[in-house]
């Protein structure tokens, strides 16, 4: 298992909106809720997070 680096991000606030990611590997995303960062965890490709990303800037999602 890779580690991590997380960051919190700047969207999140410190009490029901908190999520984090770690994308300090190559090729894949990590995404956890920082609440619980022993928690379950997702791991997504790069190009799917990148493709993700596009999809909620044009308000596709």
């Amino acid at each position: 298992m890779p580690d991590f680096g997380y960051r919190k991000s700047s969207y999140s606030d410190d009490v029901a909106e908190c999520v984090e990611i770690a994308t300090n590997v190559p090729t894949t995303v990590a995404i956890r809720d920082s609440k619980n960062p022993a928690g379950p965890f997702l791991c997504l490709r790069a190009t799917a997070w990148d493709s993700f990303r596009v999809a909620i800037r044009e308000g596709v999602l």
